[in-house]
């Protein structure tokens, strides 16, 4: 239980990263599934923002340019703005180390969600809703946070590379399994690694599911939970960094073990 409440903490273990993972996997699942409805975009989807990007330079397109070209820029600026908040926390060697990106994404989806359909009628200079910039920002944040905590091996908000893995793996399987397959051949499948990618993968389609029935029925209220989903994962670790229960000092010199 005591693990639970510590996800966000700067030390890790496979079954913390697994967890962590499922989560966010669940939340990016939700956003993006309900902002597709009101938007009729996938803010997580930067393969697809990066073909329109291109379609719309050979077409002349300039709109379309314009709204490929700043859900890129949104996802890249919080996937950066995540690495600056963890660094900050390895230089002060907090226990929250990647509590302060979900701080921030609950922070921004707390008047998102208040707000309602007014944020999606304020357009930007990119030819799309504050909102599209909005979520694409918080899903460039969030994956960073997944892929930081996990050295790379979690990726939360798109989930073409869980499939890849998840395909390999069960190939690999199938290989195994099948009568002409030499079994000194070294070929064996990773039921971990199984087990982790198709977790992420159910956990995002069953976020994505409540997502869109909140979305569909509630409207923008239903990503208040959300927000209050990532600060149930981020203030453990924060209260551990109040002044008054901090037992270390910060250090310049200090560098990161994680």
């Amino acid at each position: 239980m005591r693990s639970l409440l510590l996800l966000t903490n700067r030390h890790r273990a496979p079954s913390t990263n697994r967890a962590f993972g499922f989560l966010l996997a669940f939340n990016a699942g939700a956003l993006n599934a309900g902002g597709f409805l009101v938007l009729h975009r996938y803010t997580s989807h930067m393969t697809g923002f990066a073909s329109q990007l291109a379609d719309a330079i050979v077409t002349g397109k300039t709109w379309l340019l314009l709204g490929a070209l700043g859900a890129i820029l949104a996802f890249m600026i919080g996937a950066a703005t995540c690495a600056v908040l963890i660094n900050l926390g390895r230089h002060y060697r907090l226990h929250s180390l990647y509590a302060l990106p979900l701080l921030l994404e609950a922070a921004l989806l707390l008047p998102f969600g208040l707000a309602g359909a007014d944020t999606v009628k304020f357009m930007t200079p990119f030819a799309v809703p504050i909102t599209v910039l909005l979520l694409s920002f918080m899903m460039g944040l969030q994956n960073a946070v997944a892929s930081n905590s996990s050295k790379g091996s979690i990726r939360t908000t798109h989930m073409t590379g869980n499939l890849t893995d998840f395909g390999i793996e069960l190939g690999k399987f199938l290989y195994w399994k099948s009568a002409r397959s030499p079994r000194g051949d070294g070929v064996r499948h990773s039921t971990g690694r199984m087990g982790m990618t198709g977790g992420l993968m159910a956990m995002f389609i069953l976020g994505g599911g409540i997502g869109a029935l909140g979305f569909k029925y509630i409207g923008f209220i239903c990503v208040v939970p959300l927000a209050a989903l990532l600060l149930a994962l981020a203030m453990p670790d924060v209260v551990r960094d109040v002044p008054w229960r901090r037992t270390s000092t910060p250090s310049k010199l200090f560098k990161s073990r994680t």
